[in-house]
């Protein structure tokens, strides 16, 4: 049960972090496209970079369970701007941001949202793509590359793996459509500091007011989640004895590709433990763990993050322009 969480913000100011603050997103440079998915729900991208100009594998980013392609602001616009440049798309799943809600709340599943990313991907001509998965984003994304390796060209798993603690799903399950609606977004950063001060031990006042800025909007005057709060169902039956089953087979599947794997030191989500078993099986794959923050490390404006992840994009660049490092011949796909 959610303890009352509102009210006025009243912990002690934490200095500023080495790396910039978490500042509001704008928007940079990108276009809303809505894409119609195969039961005929409006899905919300935003595109960034220009098709006709674009030289580089395009990007595809698909965000968390109740997270936006907003949580991408500050990635896509930088991978966009290359060099060289390229294509960017940052994924509203149904139910979340801009994309419509689903009046069946039972299809907020892995199996519609995988159908749902391959509809953007026919409607959008994305050939290839690397894709940057965070959290359930990064368990549809293998579930990709289960189905149709020949999608993908790199993957990111950002704060993902085949495994998925329990106890993380546990702490998820207690505030996801759950959470008080706050009067304003101070009051929304206190909510968001109370349930997770311990992922994030080191925000400061300015960043959970820019988190909070992430979790909810202005709608008739009032702050509204970002999000159908019935995604929540999509947790039912799950518990520290139900937990979600191992996808190890997918994670193997995407053996033939360059993977990046992001970890927050604090993630209850991502144990250190199932990234030393995907490093045995992947003895070359990349890792970045980030220190002072859990589920999910944030994508913010300067650190060194952003950078992490433009290196493995040029990276995966490099492996698919060498013909004799490719496993895959490059054609359209899906």
């Amino acid at each position: 049960m959610l303890k009352d969480l509102s009210g006025p913000a009243t912990s002690k100011r934490v200095p500023p972090r080495e790396t910039p603050a978490i500042l509001h997103p704008e928007r940079q440079a990108g276009t809303s496209v809505f894409v119609t998915a195969q039961d005929g729900l409006k899905l919300h991208v935003r595109e960034y970079g220009s098709r006709s100009a674009a030289t580089g594998l395009p990007v595809v980013c698909i965000p968390g369970l109740a997270r936006t392609a907003a949580d991408f602001e500050f990635l896509a616009p930088m991978l966009a701007s290359g060099p060289p440049g390229r294509r960017v798309i940052a994924m509203d799943p149904r139910g979340r941001g801009h994309s419509e809600y689903d009046q069946n709340p039972h299809n907020y599943n892995l199996v519609v949202e995988l159908t749902d990313l391959a509809s953007v991907l026919i409607a959008l001509g994305v050939g290839p793509a690397i894709f940057v998965g965070s959290s359930r984003g990064g368990l549809v994304v293998m579930l990709l590359g289960a189905t149709n390796p020949r999608a993908l060209a790199g993957v990111v798993l950002h704060d993902i793996g085949p495994v998925i603690e329990p106890k993380g799903l546990a702490r998820i399950k207690t505030y996801v459509g759950k959470m008080p609606q706050p009067r304003n977004f101070d009051e929304g950063a206190y909510i968001l500091r109370r349930l997770m001060d311990q992922q994030f031990p080191k925000l400061t006042e300015e960043e959970w007011v820019a988190a909070a800025r992430l979790t909810w909007h202005v709608k008739n005057g009032a702050l509204k989640l970002n999000y159908d709060p019935r995604i929540a169902r999509t947790l039912e039956g799950l518990s520290m004895e139900r937990p979600l089953p191992a996808l190890w087979n997918a994670f193997d599947a995407l053996a033939h590709l360059p993977m990046l794997v992001i970890r927050g030191a604090h993630s209850d989500l991502l144990s250190a433990e199932t990234v030393a078993g995907m490093r045995a099986r992947r003895r070359e794959m990349d890792f970045v763990e980030v220190a002072d923050e859990g589920h999910v490390p944030f994508f913010v404006r300067g650190c060194e993050l952003l950078h992490d992840v433009a290196r493995f994009v040029a990276k995966c660049e490099a492996v698919w322009s060498n013909p004799s490092a490719k496993t895959l011949d490059h054609h359209p796909v899906l």
